[in-house]
């Protein structure tokens, strides 16, 4: 698995820990980070700083285009993947769009139900579609 796969998956497991939780991901991120071992990659501790400082208007994008689910109804795993994804998506323009979108599809795979990777396939594609739309109301 790729350095940014890792980091990725890694920045996931503290996202999902935190809405589990139900406590603020820098909060679960600092606790990685203090014990950690391997340490917390920094490209990890990125992603899990930016879905979290957006964190509100990317959770209305994706009430806006998670058609027929409610952010609370939403498996924890696939709100998670979405969030990272939205965040790549608009946030990280280093990151090209199909590896943001891929990336998140593998982890939905991997991690949640056999419906997820078709389900966050499809957010993610609306989303980067009205890319410029979404864009211009930030």
């Amino acid at each position: 698995m790729a350095a940014r796969s890792k980091a990725r998956k890694r920045a996931l497991d503290v996202l999902y820990e935190a809405d589990v939780r139900e406590v603020d991901p820098l909060i679960t991120l600092a606790d990685r980070q203090r014990l950690a071992d391997p340490p917390v990659n920094d490209y990890t501790a990125e992603l899990v700083e930016g879905v979290q400082s957006h964190r509100g208007r990317i959770d209305a994008i994706l009430s806006d285009y998670a058609e027929g689910w409610t952010l609370a109804r939403m498996p924890g795993v696939d709100r998670a993947v979405l969030r990272l994804g939205v965040y790549e998506l608009l946030w990280r323009d280093e990151v090209p769009d199909p590896v943001a979108i891929d990336e998140a599809v593998e982890l939905a795979k991997t991690l949640s139900t056999e419906q997820s990777p078709r389900f966050v396939n499809g957010v993610l594609a609306r989303v980067l579609r009205d890319r410029p739309a979404i864009s211009a109301e930030q």
